[in-house]
């Protein structure tokens, strides 16, 4: 009899995820070869993962939110609004640059949900921006600093009566709404309506179900592109994907600046806060990698960089829930998939506390020998092929760069070529020599 999923050790679960992963339930490849693509890309991310032998090469993913419409001529702008436009240049990539891994084009989001719903956290392009910039964060205090209890008592609804009201011009009027834990019992029902039969309240109500439609059409153009990615021999490296506690704190609530203030004037209500945080965290990672069908979970790292915090503040504020979150997401049989953006040339120490094989770091300007040094022979790691050399260098550099990361961090296995950023825009050889060049070198004997 097969075990229940709540039965399952940590290992079971994981390799359930990654036999869930490798089925790719529904694709229909376009042949053979395509089939074997894409089983030997699975089978490679799980053994540089895993640890536990050395994959055929180095696997290689480079990393984009707008560079492969960018490679073929769609602004970011056209990127947002004209899905069918944007998927185009996502599988044209595919085609022709024959990565190991695509880069879910979620990530580019649809511009007509946010003008729906009227979000103020992001600049979008053509929208106080030029049509050719990409997204940009409107840094401000979207939680004051006196409703930390409010958001530690029920995030759920800080989000929806505080925050989603500031956040999205369109959702207003939701703070007008009473909690819906007040609706305990039927005297309380018929008063709990009120807010409800009032216009600018349903008119709120109003952009939801219309971003909720196109959110449905845009999502069924997302998934028809990833079949046929898929179809192609090119798998998805991300299924679900969640934050740092702290990070959610410091970008999406209080904002940069207030959170460095905190930390001196209220420690104890950001400490209350991140902790509040941390399972809803993991449930979000492992909510997407169930739904998606691939174990690894996104967790792109912000304020935890050197220069950002001190080393006391990072041990205090930042990593142990962190680490509770990754393990959280590991005992679920998740892959987090940490992505560092900047320096952690001084954090490399507590990613030694680490157990074997339970995530993986892509590094954008670490030392590479120190990390390889550090955590290499227990942990995956990957990167840092700087963007800068990628838009500005030549494809010898690009090569020699791409060289010297297999020679020192590909030793061994348990490395993956990737992008130390996400890049937004691509020069085609140099994209081609990474590719290339890693599928060439980077072999196993």
């Amino acid at each position: 009899m097969e075990k229940k999923w709540e039965e399952m050790s940590a290992v079971e679960k994981r390799e359930a995820r990654f036999e869930t992963w490798m089925s790719a339930a529904g694709v229909q490849f376009h042949n053979p070869k395509a089939e074997a693509n894409y089983k030997a890309a699975v089978t490679r991310f799980k053994d540089i993962v895993q640890m536990e032998k050395v994959p055929d090469r180095v696997p290689v993913l480079p990393f984009g939110i707008f560079m492969q419409p960018h490679l073929y001529g769609v602004t970011p702008y056209e990127a947002m609004y004209d899905t069918e436009k944007m998927l185009s240049a996502q599988l044209s990539f595919i085609k022709d640059y024959g990565p190991d891994y695509y880069t879910t084009p979620v990530l580019v989001g649809y511009g007509k949900i946010f003008d729906i719903l009227d979000y103020k956290q992001y600049k979008l392009p053509g929208h106080g921006i030029s049509e050719k910039s990409v997204y940009q964060y409107v840094e401000d205090e979207y939680m004051l600093a006196d409703e930390y209890p409010a958001l530690i008592q029920d995030p759920t609804d800080f989000w929806l009566r505080t925050l989603m009201p500031r956040a999205y011009g369109a959702l207003d009027p939701l703070k007008m709404i009473a909690p819906f834990t007040d609706m305990w019992e039927v005297v309380l029902v018929s008063t709990q309506m009120i807010p409800f039969g009032i216009p600018p309240v349903q008119a709120a109500l109003k952009a939801l179900l219309d971003a909720g439609n196109e959110a449905m059409a845009w999502i069924q153009k997302i998934m028809g592109f990833e079949m046929q990615a898929r179809g192609m021999g090119c798998p998805g490296c991300f299924g679900g994907a969640t934050k740092a506690p702290f990070d959610i704190l410091g970008d999406t609530l209080r904002g940069t600046r207030a959170t460095m203030l905190d930390m001196y004037r209220r420690p104890d209500m950001v400490l209350k806060a991140v902790e509040r945080l941390t399972p809803l965290a993991i449930s979000q990672g492992v909510r997407g990698a169930t739904m998606q069908g691939c174990p690894v979970v996104f967790i792109p790292l912000h304020k935890g960089a050197d220069g950002f915090m001190s080393d006391a503040q990072f041990k205090e504020f930042y990593w142990p829930t962190l680490k509770t979150v990754i393990l959280g997401l590991a005992a679920e049989g998740c892959v987090p998939f940490l992505f560092c953006e900047g320096s952690y040339n001084t954090r490399l120490e507590y990613l030694k506390e680490l157990p074997e094989a339970s995530c993986m770091w892509i590094f954008d300007r670490t030392d590479m020998t120190r990390v390889k040094e550090a955590i290499g022979k227990k942990i995956c790691i990957g990167g840092n092929v700087p963007s800068g050399l990628l838009l500005t260098g030549t494809p010898e550099e690009i090569k020699a760069y791409c060289r010297n990361l297999i020679d020192v961090a590909g030793k061994g296995g348990g490395y993956l070529m990737c992008t130390g950023t996400a890049m937004d825009e691509g020069k085609a050889d140099n994209v081609h020599a990474m590719i290339d060049f890693t599928k060439e070198y980077g072999v196993y004997k």
